[in-house]
Order: C-alpha cells, then sequence, then structure tokens
C-alpha cells in the first residue's frame, strides 16, 4: 500500500491546508489572503519536511480562471487606453532584461557562483523557461530553478503589503465591465478559454494556460460580447491553486543546500525590487499615471501574481497585464541574445 504522503490523498490535504490559510488570512484581513496564504502554509509545511504536493493541473487551471478575469477589463475604452502608452510598456519590458542583468551581477558576487547561473536565476522570466534556457548555456539547473522560485516568493509577499499598507489606489479608468454573473455562460466562457489555452500551450508557448485564455477573453471583450463576470469565489479558488503550486516548489532540502547562495537570491531580489521601484517613479512623473500600478507593472514578479495583486488591490489591471506580457515577450526574444552580448563583451573586455 502506497503511503499516503505518496497517493492522492497529499495533494488533497495540500489543498485543504491552503484553502484553510486562504480562509485564516483572508479573517486576519492580511494582502491577498487567498494566495498568500496557501503559498505561506505549503513553504512552511515543506521546510519542515511534510513532503506536500499541488493538485496536478491545479495551477493550469488556477492560470485560465486568472486569464480569463483579466481579460475582462479590457473593454474597447481601456484598451485604446492601455495602447496609447506602447511606448512606456516596450520600455518596461526592455528595462526588466537590464534589472535582471544587474540583479545576475549582484548575485554572483553575493554568492559567489558563476555569473551565467546567476545571469539567469535573476532575470525575472518564468522559473521553467529560465532553467531550461540557462541549462543550454551551461548554468545550474537546480541554482536557477531555486532562485527563480525565491524571488516570485520574496516578491509576492513583499510587494501586497508594502502597496495595501501604503494606502496606494490606482486608476479608476482601468475597471471591469460590469456584469451579472450567469453561472451557464461562465462555464461556456472558461470552456472558450481553455481550448485557447490548450491550443497555444500545444505550441509550446510558456505561460501558455493564462496567455491563451487572456487572449481569447479580451477579443470577447472589445468585441463587447459580454457572457458573465468572474466571481469572487471563483477568483479566489484559482489564487488557492497558485499559492499551492508556487508554495509546493519548496523543500527542506532547499534550505539545506546552499545557505549562503539563498542569502544571495534574497539581498539580489530586495535591491531588484528597490531599483524597479525607483524606476516606477520615475515612470509615473513622466506619464503621469499612478505610481503603485507602475510598481507592480515593473516589479520583478511573476505575471500571474503581478496581475492578481492588481486586481485584488484594485491597481490599473489592464496596464499591468499589458506591461508583464510585453515584459515576457521581450524577455523571451532578448533573453539568449542579451547573455551572448554581455559574454562578447566581457571576454574583450578581458583581452584588452
Amino acid at each position: 500500500m502506497k503511503a499516503a504522503r505518496d497517493s492522492w490523498v497529499n495533494p488533497l490535504l495540500a489543498l485543504a491546508l491552503c484553502a484553510a490559510a486562504g480562509a485564516a488570512f483572508a479573517w486576519l484581513r492580511l494582502p491577498l489572503p487567498w494566495m498568500i496564504g496557501p503559498l505561506a502554509a505549503m513553504a512552511c509545511c515543506n521546510f519542515a519536511g511534510a513532503g506536500l504536493r499541488a493538485p496536478r493541473g491545479g495551477r493550469e487551471v488556477g492560470q485560465i480562471v486568472i486569464g480569463t478575469a483579466l481579460g475582462l477589463y479590457f473593454t474597447p475604452l481601456v484598451a485604446r487606453e492601455v495602447i496609447s502608452y506602447w511606448s512606456l510598456l516596450l520600455l518596461a519590458g526592455l528595462f526588466a532584461i537590464a534589472l535582471g542583468a544587474f540583479a545576475g551581477w549582484i548575485l554572483s558576487r553575493a554568492a559567489g557562483i558563476d555569473r551565467t547561473t546567476a545571469f539567469f536565476a535573476s532575470v525575472a522570466g518564468g522559473a521553467a523557461e529560465m532553467t531550461l534556457l540557462g541549462e543550454r548555456f551551461g548554468a545550474r539547473p537546480d541554482h536557477v530553478a531555486l532562485a527563480q522560485s525565491l524571488r516570485i516568493l520574496a516578491v509576492v509577499i513583499v510587494v501586497p503589503f508594502a502597496l495595501t499598507y501604503s494606502g496606494a489606489r490606482g486608476d479608476e479608468l482601468f475597471q471591469a465591465t460590469a456584469l451579472p454573473v450567469s453561472w451557464g455562460k461562465l462555464v461556456l466562457l472558461l470552456g472558450i478559454a481553455a481550448l485557447a489555452a490548450l491550443a497555444l500551450n500545444a505550441t509550446g508557448m510558456p505561460n501558455a494556460f493564462m496567455f491563451g485564455a487572456l487572449a481569447v477573453v479580451i477579443a470577447l471583450t472589445i468585441g463587447e460580447l459580454h457572457l458573465s463576470s468572474m466571481p469572487t469565489a471563483v477568483s479566489n479558488m484559482a489564487q488557492v491553486l497558485l499559492g499551492c503550486a508556487l508554495g509546493a516548489r519548496f523543500q527542506r532540502r532547499s534550505l539545506q543546500s546552499a545557505p549562503r547562495f539563498l542569502g544571495g537570491v534574497l539581498l539580489s531580489v530586495a535591491i531588484a525590487m528597490a531599483v524597479a521601484a525607483a524606476f516606477a517613479a520615475v515612470l509615473a512623473r513622466l506619464s503621469g499615471l499612478p505610481i503603485a500600478s507602475l510598481i507592480l507593472a515593473t516589479a520583478p514578479g511573476g505575471i500571474a501574481e503581478m496581475c492578481i495583486t492588481a486586481k485584488v488591490l484594485q491597481l490599473g489591471v489592464p496596464l499591468v497585464t499589458a506591461a508583464h506580457v510585453t515584459r515576457v515577450a521581450v524577455l523571451i526574444t532578448t533573453t539568449g541574445p542579451t547573455y551572448r552580448a554581455v559574454q562578447f563583451w566581457r571576454t574583450r573586455f578581458r583581452s584588452k
């Protein structure tokens, strides 16, 4: 007979724990409770050696729901407004790759690791994508994966708390269309989103489950084909699934394997968040947009996590979403060439 931790009981217990933690954080009125609560509970239990696993496919389902919810914000008026800031979005995307290179330099010095591993561990792309890409160039995949997960954990915990307790507010223009909840039409909407997500996933694109759902629902919303709004309870369930999946990445051996490396990651992430906030302040001054929305748009966190934060705190959801979609596109296309350019100039500088 399989041990409970190796059977279907394990993810079921993990999901129950995450739901309870989300409810507890919500009762305590803490920021982003339905994602941070499960994330913290899973990470703490696994650091203690519990070996909990997230439900298979849970992250993908969560991404489809969140992508659908975000797509409902892109009314024709909002879409035109977001497109008008295309140069700012592109600038923020280019800033992300520069910030990753800078954070990688800090990490290599603080942790004493090779610069290749440090670079791919610090670029704010998806954990899986940066791990695979880094491995091609000779980076240590275990260190890259751990650093990417720890970066998201740190940003998801720090940024929502900082924005919530600073009294940050977004732009009233960026609001979702007010629709009644129609459960039949909601099922249809989620079905359409899921089919688009599966189709995009078949192409091998990163974050396909979120991007596919987001793209098709944006198209429906811009076309003013209104089906249903997203109930808060369903959105909360998606956040629990995402928090559970993120927290499940951490194990006790993560803390034991490389303490200096972990300290270096936390230091580089802290500095990266500070630099990103300063850059957001400059963009806010130049564009007149709310600084809180731009902090989320430029924060070195995961796209799903930062967009959920924008949604829960009502901080310019379409702008933040568009900024992170642009960032992902920039990182996917430029991370490899940027690394080669850095290596070229480093080699040329040393030869002189």
